[in-house]
C-alpha cells in the first residue's frame, strides 16, 4: 500500500521508530508449519536493489559542460538510467519480490539540485517539488538513508524534501540535540508476501555520517547530534529482531575502510560500515555509501556469530545499481537467511527511462537555460587539465577571488594589515573558462562542491607544515626517472581535492624527497617566510572543519566566515568585474622539482 507519511511521522514522534508495511495479510505460521512437515523445507528468494550518492543526478547530463555525461570509462549517470535497470530487475524477479533503497547524498551535487534549493527553492510558498523526490517517487523507492550532503542547504530544505518523498528518510544516529531522540525515522519495516509460510519481514536500518556535526556545523549545531554508527546499530538491530524482522539490512552513508579523514576532529569513525558488520550481530547485509567507490561484494565476518555480512557499494551518481540476492528457508516455524550474494549492474548498458525524462523535462530545460546565462567575458581560455601538476591560471582565479573577498571582509578590522593567502584544489580536471563569453556553468564548473569560505589565522611555520602535508599527493620520483604526469599524482590514494596549492606564497615541491621533506624556497613577496610571521588563509569550510586532516587549520583562530557557496562568490565576482583577465592575477608561484631542477 502507499506510504502514509502522516501516520509515519506520528509513530516516529511517539516511539522514535516507524513501520512501513507493504503486502497482504500473512498466512498463519501454524498452517505453514503443517505444510512444511508434509513437503519439506520451503524456500523464498527476493532481491534488494540499492543506490547511493546520487548527488542530484536525474538525467545522463553534465550541466557544467552542457552535454551528455561521459568519462574515460564511458559511465552513464542519473536516476533515469537507474529506473530502467530497476524495471528490468522487477520484471525478472517479480515486483513483490523486490525492495529498492538508497544510502544517501541525494539532494546536492548538480546544478539541477542547486537550482531547486537556491534559485527556485522547494521551501518557497507554493514552491516546486524537488526533482529528486519526483524521480524517486516515480521509480518507487522504499526507503533512503540520510547522507551528510542532505544537510548542506539547511534543515528547512531537508525537511521539505522529506515531506515531498513517498518513502521514509532514515537516520538512526541523527538525534535531536536536546532530547537525544531520533530526529528522523531510525528504520522502516517491509513485509514481502511469500508463496508459502509466513510473510518475510525485512527491516532497513538507516545510518548517516557523524561528520555532519563538523561539515555542516552552521546548520546543525545545537539542533542535532550524530553519534557513532556502531553504537546506534548495536541499539537498534536487537530491537528489530525482537520485532520479528527475518532480515536486517543496514543502509549506511559511511564507507567501509574503517578510517576517518578528519583525525581527532571527528570523535566517531567516518567510514564505519565494515566495523558495524564486524561488531554488531544480527545484520545480514549493508548497503554502503559515502566513499564514492565501487564494491560489488565484500564479506565481513561478524565477531560474535562468525557469520558473513555482505556489503556492497554501487558507484556514485547512479552509475551502478547494487543487487542483494537473498535466499531464505522456512524451518521450525521461522524464516532464516540461507544465502546472500551481491553484485552491481552498470547503468551504461541501458537507455534512460522516458517515464522519468518526460516527468522532469521542464525542470531540466529551466536549469539548462539558467546555467547558460552569460555573466562576463574572458580575455583568454583557461583549463584545469594540468592543474594537479602545474600552477595554472584557472586555479589562480579561484584563489584570487577568495583572497580578494577575504581582504574586503577584513578591511577596517584589527587583521586588515595581515597578508591574505588562499588555498584551492583542482576540483575538476575538465573545468575550463573559454575565451570570450563566460556563462554561469563555466564559472560554477570551477567549484563543483557546495563549500563556503572562512578566514583562519596561521603562522609561517604552520603554513610550511600545511604545504608539506599537501605535497604527500605526489608520487616520489627520483632524479633521472621518466616522468609521466598521469602517474605522478594521487599517491596514497589521495584525491585531487585533497591536494592544496597556496596562493600568495612561492615554493618548490621536490618530488625526489620523501613526504614531509619536500617544500623548499618558501617565500612571501621575495623574502623567506618567517616561521613566526602571521598570515590570513582563505580556506573552504571542508578544510577548516578538518576535511583531509590537514594540520593546524581546524584549531586556528577563525577571523571571518561566510554562508554563501564559494562558486556563487566566483559567479558574483565575474558579474561584477565583467572581464576576466589572467594577466591581473595569474603567476607561477609553485613548481615541481627534483634536486632543484624543474620537472616541467
Amino acid at each position: 500500500m502507499a506510504f502514509d507519511r502522516r501516520t509515519f511521522i506520528g509513530t516516529t514522534a511517539a516511539t522514535g521508530a516507524a513501520v512501513a508495511l507493504a503486502g497482504a495479510t500473512s498466512t498463519p505460521a501454524a498452517a505453514a508449519q503443517q505444510d512444511a512437515k508434509k513437503q519439506g523445507p520451503r524456500t523464498y528468494a527476493f532481491t534488494v536493489m540499492g543506490t547511493t550518492d546520487l548527488h542530484g543526478n536525474v538525467f545522463n547530463w553534465d550541466y557544467f559542460t552542457d552535454k551528455e555525461f561521459d568519462d574515460k570509462a564511458h559511465n552513464d549517470v542519473g536516476l533515469a538510467k537507474i529506473s530502467t535497470l530497476v524495471d528490468q530487475v522487477r520484471a525478472e524477479k517479480g515486483r513483490r519480490n523486490t525492495l529498492l533503497i538508497d544510502a544517501g547524498d541525494t539532494i546536492q551535487g548538480t546544478q539541477l539540485s542547486y537550482y531547486y534549493a537556491k534559485v527556485d527553492p522547494i521551501t518557497a510558498r507554493r514552491g516546486p517539488v524537488h526533482p529528486m523526490a519526483q524521480a524517486m517517487n516515480a521509480i518507487g523507492y522504499d526507503a533512503a538513508a540520510l547522507g551528510n550532503h542532505e544537510f548542506n542547504y539547511g534543515i528547512p530544505v531537508l525537511r521539505k524534501f522529506e515531506e515531498q518523498c513517498d518513502f521514509p528518510l532514515l537516520g538512526a544516529n541523527a538525534l535531536d540535540a536536546k532530547t537525544l531522540k531520533p530526529a528522523f525515522a531510525p528504520y522502516s519495516m517491509h513485509r514481502l508476501r511469500t508463496p508459502c509460510g509466513r510473510d518475510v519481514k525485512v527491516a532497513v536500518l538507516g545510518l548517516t555520517n557523524p561528520g555532519i556535526a563538523l561539515w555542516d556545523k552552521a546548520n546543525v549545531q545545537g539542533r542535532m547530534t550524530f553519534p557513532g554508527l556502531e553504537e546506534q546499530a548495536a541499539k537498534y538491530v536487537p530491537k528489530l529482531r525482537s520485532m520479528g524482522a527475518d532480515v536486517v539490512i543496514v543502509s549506511a552513508h559511511s564507507g567501509s575502510s574503517g578510517t576517518s579523514s578528519y583525525g581527532d576532529q571527528l570523535p566517531y569513525i567516518e567510514n564505519a560500515a565494515a566495523l558495524v558488520a564486524e561488531q554488531v550481530p544480527g545484520i545480514d547485509a549493508i548497503l554502503v555509501g559515502h566513499a564514492h567507490t565501487e564494491i560489488p561484494e565484500y564479506r565481513v565476518k561478524n565477531q560474535a556469530t562468525g557469520k558473513d555480512v555482505v556489503l556492497s557499494e554501487p558507484l556514485k551518481w547512479g552509475q551502478r545499481l547494487t543487487l542483494f540476492d537473498f535466499e531464505l528457508t522456512w524451518e521450525k516455524g521461522r524464516w532464516s537467511v540461507a544465502k546472500v550474494a551481491a553484485k552491481v549492474l552498470n547503468s551504461n548498458t541501458v537507455a534512460e527511462d522516458t517515464k522519468i525524462t518526460r516527468l522532469l523535462s521542464d525542470e531540466h530545460r529551466k536549469v539548462v537555460a539558467y546555467v547558460n546565462q552569460v555573466i562576463g567575458t574572458s580575455t583568454q581560455a583557461m583549463s584545469s587539465a594540468e592543474g594537479p601538476v602545474k600552477d595554472v591560471a584557472i586555479i589562480d582565479l579561484i584563489n584570487h577571488v577568495q583572497a580578494e573577498t577575504v581582504k574586503t571582509a577584513l578591511a577596517g578590522t584589527e587583521w586588515a594589515a595581515l597578508p591574505v593567502l588562499s588555498q584551492a584544489s583542482c576540483f575538476s580536471r575538465t573545468a575550463a573558462i573559454p575565451a570570450g563569453q563566460v556563462t554561469i556553468r563555466d564559472a560554477a564548473g570551477l567549484y563543483p562542491f557546495e563549500n563556503t569560505m572562512e578566514a583562519r589565522l596561521l603562522t609561517g611555520a604552520q603554513l610550511k607544515d600545511y604545504l608539506e602535508y599537501s605535497a604527500r599527493y605526489f608520487v616520489r620520483t627520483a632524479p633521472g626517472d621518466a616522468v609521466d604526469p598521469a602517474k605522478l599524482t594521487n599517491a596514497e590514494a589521495i584525491p585531487d581535492y585533497n591536494y592544496d596549492a597556496v596562493y600568495g606564497l612561492s615554493y618548490d615541491i621536490d618530488i625526489a624527497q620523501p613526504a614531509g621533506s619536500r617544500i623548499s624556497g618558501l617565500s612571501f613577496q621575495g623574502k623567506a617566510v618567517d616561521p613566526a610571521a602571521q598570515f590570513v588563509l582563505a580556506v573552504n569550510n571542508y578544510r577548516a572543519s578538518g576535511g583531509g586532516n590537514f594540520p593546524h587549520v581546524p584549531q586556528a583562530k577563525q577571523l571571518w566566515s561566510n554562508s554563501d557557496e564559494i562558486r556563487n562568490t566566483i559567479i558574483q565576482w565575474v558579474k561584477a568585474k565583467g572581464t576576466i583577465d589572467p594577466a591581473q592575477f595569474a603567476s607561477v608561484d609553485w613548481r615541481l622539482t627534483r634536486a632543484g631542477v624543474p620537472v616541467f
